[in-house]
């Protein structure tokens, strides 16, 4: 006898920052993350001013990304 399972929602891993691969909760993918609750970036890799316009949703955000503009992650640029 064979025992197949049958899930109705297919497994999805959305844990992980899609730009940076750090680890991030469900619950920051519900709120910042796209409709599909995947988080594009994340606060290690961005900053939260832009988080919370939607660069975690993979909106292209007017302020300056923290990776092209040294500083602007919460502390001053690396010397």
């Amino acid at each position: 006898m064979v025992c197949v399972t049958a899930t109705l929602w297919p497994s999805v891993d959305n844990s992980t920052c899609r730009h940076c691969g750090s680890h991030v909760t469900d619950q920051f993918c519900r709120v910042f993350g796209d409709d599909l609750d995947r988080a594009h970036r994340c606060g290690e890799c961005d900053s939260y001013a832009r988080l919370s316009r939607g660069s975690a949703a993979g909106k292209e955000i007017q302020i300056p990304d923290p990776e092209n503009s040294p500083g602007r992650h919460g502390g001053e640029a690396d010397v």
